[in-house]
């Protein structure tokens, strides 16, 4: 299912192209408008609720509450990275076992998904005490995570399946006794958690974006 969604995904990001590399799909651009692809991910119901959430009524600002720290993402995109890059050198010399490496990825998923959702969620709330259109975006922002993250989060669990071929085809095609097939392997995984991460700051980055350009 992943490696079919890639043949059908944007060429250019770095996320797609990695995963693509790994598993020797090569991705193909998307045809049709954004719409139009965005029309494949909803159903009727859920198309209904987008067009409520873009032309109803505008959103009443909420209660203000505390200022979002404009630094804060960057520092817990930090902290994220740095976990990352420090496992992977810890990890040198460690026993080629890929269920060891399983586990890892999924670790980091969930560190991810748990600070990229609490970040996401913080914006809105800050966006909905701005004004009625920053409230509409923050409306429109809950619904898209609320309808798009399920398959999402599908798509994503599917990406150690993608590593753990890798990581067989590159043992097997390693000579006896050569170990920079590991090296190559510990790289590679890298590279996908720090795409899969800047994939899933994408939704934060807009939305302080946004809330810069109103408030500034």
């Amino acid at each position: 299912m992943v490696q079919a969604s890639l043949r059908a995904s944007v060429r250019g990001s770095t996320f797609v192209r990695l995963l693509a590399r790994l598993s020797d799909a090569e991705p193909v651009p998307a045809g049709g408008s954004v719409a139009d692809r965005l029309g494949l991910w909803l159903d009727w119901t859920q198309a209904i609720g987008l067009s409520s959430a873009l032309e109803g009524k505008l959103p009443e600002a909420s209660e203000a509450v505390s200022a979002f720290d404009d630094g804060e993402g960057g520092t817990a995109r930090a902290a994220l990275v740095e976990a990352i890059v420090t496992e992977r050198e810890r990890d040198m010399g460690a026993a080629p076992d890929f269920a060891a490496f399983r586990a890892r990825y999924l670790r980091h998923q969930r560190a991810m998904q748990a600070v990229t959702g609490n970040l996401r969620g913080r914006l809105r709330d800050v966006l909905a005490a701005v004004s009625p259109e920053a409230a509409r975006l923050a409306e429109v922002d809950a619904f898209m995570e609320s309808v798009l993250s399920p398959r999402e989060h599908r798509l994503l669990a599917g990406v150690p399946t993608l590593l753990g071929e890798r990581f067989e085809r590159l043992r097997g095609a390693a000579a006896p006794g050569d170990g920079t097939w590991l090296d190559l392997f510990r790289r590679d995984m890298q590279d996908v958690l720090l795409a899969e991460l800047d994939m899933r700051f994408q939704p934060i980055e807009g939305l302080l974006a946004a809330l810069r350009g109103i408030t500034g």
